[in-house]
């Protein structure tokens, strides 16, 4: 069990990486602002199922093992930085048009969440640095590893709340088909350059 003053110490630095801005919180905003809630809800779901993934992977070992394999976190870094790549392409090449329907049903809005996270072997390094810090050194205790993880999953999905809220605040100013093309070949672009980036990462 995680003991009360470890989850005090625990919430304010899991609150701050959540905040921290990158491709989930451009998926999100993208997909709340241009598709609506459910699909940003759902886009927020496959993240977090994501993040308990790898939070769990983390907690039984898993996630050492990973970064231990130069082999293993190379093909998965690849991975996630060709996935990026094709979607931030996608998105410039063929940008979302107000006048027609929204080709992104609630599954391609949930998988693509869940593929950005389980795709980018950056997430399990960054629970594999933070989780330990928080458990008794010397112990292995996946019950408690977890815990943590739900615990900053959790402070995710009310910051992608706010998130959602915001974006569809600002829906009304954005339904011009010029604009919508121009946030889309931004996003596009942005998701382009974290494909980079993750190509260029080392464990």
């Amino acid at each position: 069990m995680i003991a009360g003053a470890v989850l005090i110490a625990f919430v304010p630095v899991a609150a701050l990486l959540t905040i921290t801005p990158g491709t989930d919180t451009m998926l999100v905003l993208r997909t709340a602002g241009l598709g609506g809630a459910r699909p940003a809800a759902l886009a927020a779901l496959g993240i977090a199922l994501g993040c308990m993934v790898w939070g769990l992977a983390v907690a039984l070992g898993l996630g050492a093992l990973l970064v231990a394999s130069p082999i293993a976190f190379d093909w998965l870094r690849m991975a996630g930085a060709a996935y990026l790549a094709w979607l931030g392409a996608g998105l410039i090449v063929r940008p979302h048009h107000p006048g027609r329907a929204l080709a992104e049903t609630s599954a391609t809005a949930f998988r693509r969440g869940l593929l950005t996270n389980l795709l980018n072997p950056k997430v399990g390094v960054f629970y594999l640095t933070l989780l330990p810090q928080f458990l008794p050194r010397g112990q292995v205790d996946p019950a408690a590893g977890l815990m943590l993880a739900g615990v900053q999953v959790a402070l995710t999905l009310v910051w992608f709340a706010l998130l959602i809220g915001f974006a569809r605040s600002l829906a009304p100013l954005i339904t011009s088909p010029a604009f919508t093309r121009i946030i889309d070949r931004v996003c596009g672009a942005v998701f382009i350059g974290f494909g980079l980036k993750l190509a260029l990462a080392k464990a």
